[in-house]
């Protein structure tokens, strides 16, 4: 296994490949990291690709000034253990200046409809911090698959309309959630919790469940229901940004589109536990 700390060696690396399957990350891996580097995997022996690479570097231009970015956990020699465990060939580990040698003044600005909506609306800016970053990875790299989590969903669907908008020749693959034995879908921030935080933490999930529950069981007063999933969340000492629920194809509210069955939705939360973040979201038809 390559690890490659420049442009100019990940290139050198990869010359001999021209189907790369590429997985971005921020380091500090858990098993969901791992579940992206074996679809990969997958796609190599497949003949799908050619080549595993995987990125580690926390973005700064997603972060908001208030936000975790110097507290973010860097673990490189750890994660390089698991990568090579994993099988995979390569590793691009960039210093801030190595992907950022001047200020990023060209930067990627998603549809405000897709863009500044749930995390877009609560973290300003980060859909543009995210795609400028994967579209300077994916110009280094030139991937032909790149896999992401679903756990980060709103994210998979803004990249999956910057890959088709830019007519880049790279299929995106969307992994299901990796989560614990009680449901908390793993999160490198996971790690930020304390015991007793850990253990209250399944409460976002379960009121995601509850909001599903209640759509199939055929409430329609879609606010009403997200604001009550809100005060019970909030009861239990939570912070919540949004708990909704929102078509899968375009992530807009129940109310502005053909109520028709079968309809395929998702359910999404982002709320603080303490001084954790977690989001999370399950996909379900009603």
């Amino acid at each position: 296994m390559h690890i490659c700390h420049t442009i100019a060696e990940l290139r050198a690396a990869l010359a001999p490949f021209r189907a790369p399957a590429f997985v971005p990350t921020m380091g500090s891996l858990h098993a969901g990291h791992m579940r992206l580097i074996s679809q990969a995997v997958a796609e190599k022996k497949a003949g799908r690709a050619d080549v595993v690479v995987a990125s580690i570097f926390v973005n700064r231009l997603q972060f908001l000034p208030h936000e975790d970015f110097d507290a973010y956990p860097r673990t490189l020699a750890a994660d390089a253990e698991k990568l090579q465990a994993a099988a995979c060939d390569v590793i691009f580990a960039p210093s801030e200046r190595e992907l950022y040698p001047e200020p990023q003044s060209y930067k990627v600005q998603p549809p405000p409809e897709l863009g500044d909506i749930l995390e877009g609306a609560f973290r300003p800016g980060f859909f543009t911090g995210v795609c400028t970053v994967v579209l300077k990875l994916f110009q280094i790299v030139q991937p032909r698959v790149a896999v992401f989590g679903k756990k980060d969903y709103q994210q998979f669907m803004v990249l999956r309309r910057m890959v088709q908008q830019f007519a880049m020749p790279i299929t995106l693959l969307g992994v299901e959630i990796e989560r614990d034995a009680d449901g908390l879908a793993l999160s490198s921030r996971n790690a930020y919790l304390s015991a007793d935080e850990r253990d209250a933490a399944i409460a976002l999930n379960q009121a995601l469940q509850w909001l599903i529950a209640q759509v199939q069981a055929g409430r329609s007063d879609a606010a009403a229901l997200e604001r009550e999933a809100i005060a019970a969340l909030n009861a239990k000492g939570w912070q919540s940004d949004y708990l909704t629920v929102r078509w899968q194809h375009d992530l807009q509210p129940l109310l502005n589109a053909d109520n028709a069955a079968p309809r395929a939705l998702v359910a999404l939360g982002a709320a603080r536990l303490g001084a954790t973040r977690l989001i999370d979201n399950l996909e379900f038809t009603a």
